[in-house]
């Protein structure tokens, strides 16, 4: 049985619950308070970072490469696109969301105020360019629901914890955010504390 090691606001392991539950596969998780982390942690994972994901012998860390490998060794429903240009393509975008989204959320965290409203502007900016591709499609890569839609939900949940407000320009965007939330994998793989995140 695969057990993960999941921080419990913690997006990149909500990323790894989301696959886990829309995999509905048997697993475990456990979660751990990233202000208190647990020794075996560091043992782990050099990094001393959730998600870490554990199955027999096998030992994981990083939320992309977790999820990979969940998808290929649960093929049903596939989550990353079985043609190899669809996947490097996804590939790419999984980067790019690392590193035009994702590396904003430390300065979003932060309790400097400037730093804050600068990562704030950032993801602002990159959801909004972003938004345009939903009024022609459901999910990022077309009609099919895939890796990167997971990728980038946990972020979308924590708008409004994070004080992103969204204008008009987005409003295709948001309604995508609402399709995500509302799949019930999703809803599953929520910790309370991220319940808690959006009224």
């Amino acid at each position: 049985m695969m057990t993960l090691y999941s921080g419990t606001t913690d997006p990149y392991s909500h990323r790894c619950r989301f696959v886990l539950f829309e995999k509905g596969m048997d697993f475990q998780v456990i979660d751990v308070d990233v202000f208190n982390k647990p020794e075996d942690l560091a043992v782990m994972n050099p990094y001393n970072t959730v998600p870490v994901l554990v199955e027999r012998d096998l030992i994981l860390y990083e939320a992309n490469i977790i999820n990979e490998y969940i998808d290929e060794r649960f093929p049903h429903p596939q989550l990353m696109p079985p043609d190899p240009v669809m996947r490097a393509r996804a590939r790419l975008f999984l980067h790019r969301f690392e590193n035009e989204l994702f590396c904003h959320i430390p300065g979003l965290e932060s309790s400097n105020t400037k730093i804050a409203e600068k990562a704030r502007a950032a993801v602002r900016e990159n959801l909004t360019q972003i938004s345009p591709v939903f009024t022609k499609q459901k999910f990022m890569l077309g009609d099919e629901f895939s890796m990167l839609d997971v990728a980038v939900a946990p972020l979308l949940w924590r708008l409004d914890h994070y004080g992103i407000q969204l204008d008009k320009e987005a409003a295709q965007l948001m309604k995508y955010a609402e399709r995500l939330f509302s799949r019930p994998a999703y809803i599953e793989a929520m910790t309370p504390a991220e319940k808690a995140m959006r009224k």
